[in-house]
């Protein structure tokens, strides 16, 4: 006979999810209404008023995709690329690996930027692929790379894909919440992200945006959108924003709940200040780290306040500390991917999970455990640099 599962109580300061704040768990636990219920549309159209703003987008297709940002990544590629279309994708980690696969499984001929794990998308070889390729439909390239935690210049690429007369597809699923992410100012065509990161919500959900030259490029497409669920043709009319909407799919309500409650709460911070507090706990969560004689893999002009990868000191063995600290002090960071895997942790502060308590949590518990370890470093200055950030 099996018993209701019930989940330790953790600190989540990994790559995502974060961890959720109580007024979005308690949203979840309202009672379920229908998908069509005239309240329930009511609320369609605060979401994605809300996304809007938080997007700065005043596209009309911006909308909650009713899956993880990888169906979000999908629905962008899906809708845009089509049979023998060319894409210029830069990867400079994991993810920019799987737009390239999408691309290929669509269809198109993906046209590879390379650049180092840790470095952000090199803008001179972004512009010399431009230059050299003619007929480019997209030019697709991830914000804030989760591999890794780097950031990349969103702006400038975009304003390249401009002056070429391509398309731009941008992953936002680290960036968005954290930072600054301005749609309609940087001029991107397709964005997609993922509410498990800086919105401090449930994993499930994917906001997307798409421009009005995107738009247009999906209605005016040579071939169907080989995908159903994820034609923005079709969803169009479940997310047009008030009156009568027409029947796509049973939206995941509670979920829907649950992000309303985290944009609510992260318009009550202010999107500014909610970048400040990233950025504020950022900076002591690295002086710790720094002080204890843990270095960064991401030069600081580039790192991301929300995701900081750090190398494994010599000689340690980086699943045991991960193991010891889920045990010991019910923390989880996490590992790295790749090339990368066994040489750093990535280091969450995303969201809920960006508070001084769990930078002070996670540098006591890190400090102990390699003490425990006796792995070389710094002991007892951690705390001590991090609380001069804060008393500054």
């Amino acid at each position: 006979m099996k018993s209701s599962f019930n989940p330790p109580v953790r600190t989540l300061m990994g790559p995502g999810p974060s961890d959720v704040s109580p007024r979005v768990l308690s949203a979840l636990a309202r009672p379920t209404i229908g998908h069509l219920d005239p309240e329930f549309i009511h609320m369609m159209d605060e979401i994605k008023e809300m996304l809007q703003a938080l997007f700065k987008t005043q596209s009309p297709l911006t909308l909650p995709v009713s899956a993880p940002g990888s169906a979000g990544m999908e629905a962008c590629f899906v809708n845009l690329v089509e049979p023998g279309d060319k894409v210029i994708v830069c990867q400079n980690g994991v993810f920019g690996g799987r737009m390239k696969e999408n691309v290929e499984r669509f269809g198109g001929e993906a046209i590879m930027v390379m650049d180092d794990w840790g470095k952000p998308v090199d803008l001179d070889k972004v512009e010399k692929a431009l230059a050299e390729t003619d007929d480019v439909k997209a030019l697709a390239f991830v914000h804030a790379e989760t591999s890794t935690g780097v950031r990349s210049d969103a702006e400038s690429l975009c304003a390249l894909a401009q002056k070429y007369g391509c398309l731009t597809i941008v992953d936002t699923v680290t960036s968005l919440g954290g930072i600054d992410v301005d749609v309609d100012g940087w001029g991107i065509d397709a964005v997609y992200s993922g509410t498990q990161k800086c919105l401090s919500c449930p994993p499930g959900i994917s906001p997307v945006a798409f421009s009005e030259r995107a738009i247009e490029a999906v209605k005016n497409r040579k071939s169907a959108v080989p995908s159903w669920f994820l034609d923005k043709n079709l969803v169009m009319g479940y997310w047009s924003g008030g009156g009568k909407r027409a029947y796509h799919h049973t939206a995941p309500v509670n979920s829907l709940y649950a992000l309303h409650e985290s944009l609510v709460m992260l318009f009550e911070e202010g999107l500014e200040n909610t970048w400040a507090r990233h950025q504020q706990h950022h900076e002591a969560l690295r002086a710790g780290l720094e002080a204890m004689g843990i270095n960064f893999l991401v030069e600081e002009e580039y790192r991301l306040p929300q995701l900081n990868t750090v190398y494994v000191p010599e000689g340690v063995d980086e699943a045991e500390v991960r193991s010891r600290l889920l045990k010991d002090y019910s923390l989880e960071i996490g590992a790295g991917l790749g090339s990368l895997a066994g040489k750093v942790w990535r280091i969450g502060l995303m969201g809920s999970s960006c508070s001084r308590r769990n930078v002070m949590l996670c540098l006591a518990a890190l400090e102990n455990t390699l003490s425990a370890l006796d792995a070389p470093i710094n002991r007892g200055v951690a705390a001590l640099a991090a609380e001069a950030v804060y008393n500054a």
